[in-house]
């Protein structure tokens, strides 16, 4: 079965081809970072309408790449929640009525979904069930993960998820839009030099608070004004430190508790470098394995869609959706997935 995957949930448009015998065949995706960076974050209006005019070359796009027609495609995909509700009914719109004039089934999928099972796109897949530590811009997670669609929630954050902390953080530092990225490369310049909180490190849960991080760093900066090159390095250095520390650590305390050996790491976050460190030595010291998506798929992307709504069609032997009606959810507990069923 060849699964055309949609993702429209935030500021990227992202379509693929995933064979269910073959593996990926072809994914694009453009980015709306350089038109946002102007207004220093997302605004979901202009972000709607540039969906509109990215998802037919893409389709287009993906289709020439793999060698294939409409006709060859037996499934739809599309990311239904959570994100910006616009951007979400581009997509959806789009896959229900292609879906509709194609006569084929849609798989609505869950964006959260898509990115814990990214990993599983790679050549060595990891095996259920697992520990998952979905960590990004809207979200910071510990999920079991026994199956699709069997997900406990472990930990979740009570406050800003890591990718809000790193992007609010840099926009105190100065740094530009998006701001997690210019952060971290800004730290490997970084000394140890400032000692920021580690809250909820030594909590007796898998819960995570970053706000508390984000305040001292304030203070921080307000203590050392004027900023120099210099003290700005160093403040990153220290604010990547905490919140890797606490992740790694929170993710070594669920494998311990869950009893599994089995780690996997999603969502933007994961792309990044030292975080990955901690986690290749804290995983290696306890024999345990830690696997992660290729940095491509670590934001958002169609590939992660495709894939997801492929295992769910592949579980329902091929039972996809053929209402065409559609509506989507901006607020979507992944939580209340359930196993997918004919």
């Amino acid at each position: 079965m060849i699964v055309l995957g949609v993702e429209s949930s935030c500021d990227e448009t992202g379509l693929a081809l995933y064979d269910t015998e073959q593996g990926l065949l072809a994914h694009a995706l453009h980015s709306q970072v350089e038109m946002h960076a102007e207004y220093g974050g997302v605004v979901p209006e202009l972000a709607s309408r540039d969906h509109i005019r990215r998802v037919l070359p893409l389709t287009e796009s993906v289709l020439k790449t793999a060698n294939k027609t409409l006709q060859d495609i037996d499934a739809i995909a599309y990311t239904q929640g959570p994100g910006l509700s616009g951007a979400l009914l581009v997509g959806t719109s789009f896959a229900e009525s292609l879906a509709f004039s194609l006569q084929i089934p849609t798989i609505n999928v869950h964006h959260l979904e898509g990115h814990l099972l990214a990993p599983l796109l790679e050549a060595n897949p990891p095996a259920f069930p697992f520990v998952a530590l979905l960590v990004s811009g809207g979200h910071s997670q510990l999920m079991r993960v026994d199956g699709i669609g069997e997900y406990e929630l472990l930990g979740d954050t009570l406050d800003d998820a890591a990718g809000e902390a790193f992007d609010k953080t840099a926009k105190l530092l100065g740094l530009g839009y998006p701001g997690g990225p210019a952060l971290s490369k800004l730290a490997q310049s970084g000394n140890p030099r400032f000692k920021l909180p580690r809250p909820l490190l030594n909590s007796g849960d898998l819960n995570f608070s970053f706000s508390g991080l984000k305040t001292a760093v304030l203070t921080l900066v307000n203590q050392h004004q004027p900023l120099d090159a210099t003290t700005t390095a160093d403040i990153a250095w220290e604010f990547q430190e905490a919140v890797t520390e606490i992740l790694t650590l929170k993710c070594m305390t669920a494998l311990r508790e869950t009893g599994l050996d089995n780690l996997v790491v999603s969502g933007g976050v994961s792309a990044n470098s030292k975080l990955r460190e901690k986690l290749n030595a804290a995983t290696k010291r306890k024999l345990c394995k830690v696997s992660y998506p290729r940095l491509e798929f670590c934001t958002d992307n169609g590939a992660m869609i495709a894939f997801a709504g492929a295992m769910r069609l592949k579980a329902m032997h091929g039972n996809g959706n053929k209402n065409y009606g559609f509506s989507v959810r901006p607020r979507w507990d992944l939580a209340e997935l359930q196993k997918p069923t004919i």
